[in-house]
């Protein structure tokens, strides 16, 4: 049975926990752990690769009941950055996941922002948008390094 929202709350006091449980929740095929751990705004957004944006916790979950009807999702997430303001949380992350296809079992890497916000109930998770699959990991640029003449 699923526990309600208020109760989830004090268990995921951060968007760190959110996140955990959004994957866990993903590993299972557990359409309840995961829509609990979606704001109740009317406006969550999520975005599967190569899909439209979904709009609307119906929408959202219908896309993962159909995603979930081919079982659970072996996705972990990688390399995640972090910035956190007053309120709320934006983390990009890279998504390993395992497909097992009649070739044998291949590894997808996306890209992917998860967005999350604190309000009565606690963090809240309001938008996920991940990038069409690729068979190799990404490479990941930051600054470059200064030049010394």
């Amino acid at each position: 049975m699923a526990r309600p929202k208020s109760q989830t709350a004090a268990l995921m006091a951060s968007p760190e926990d959110i996140e955990a449980e959004f994957y866990e929740a993903l590993q299972r095929g557990d359409i309840e752990r995961l829509m609990a751990v979606w704001s109740d705004d009317e406006e969550i957004i999520c975005v599967h690769p190569g899909g439209p944006r979904v709009i609307g916790p119906l929408a959202v979950r219908a896309t993962f009941e159909a995603l979930f009807a081919e079982g659970p999702v072996n996705v972990r997430p990688a390399q995640v950055r972090r910035v956190q303001a007053a309120g709320c949380a934006v983390h990009n992350l890279l998504e390993r996941v395992e497909v097992l296809t009649a070739e044998g079992p291949l590894t997808a890497w996306v890209l992917a922002t998860n967005v999350y916000v604190k309000g009565a109930l606690g963090w809240r998770l309001v938008a996920h948008h991940a990038s069409g699959g690729s068979s190799e990991e990404p490479p990941e640029i930051s600054e470059a390094p200064p030049v010394l003449h």
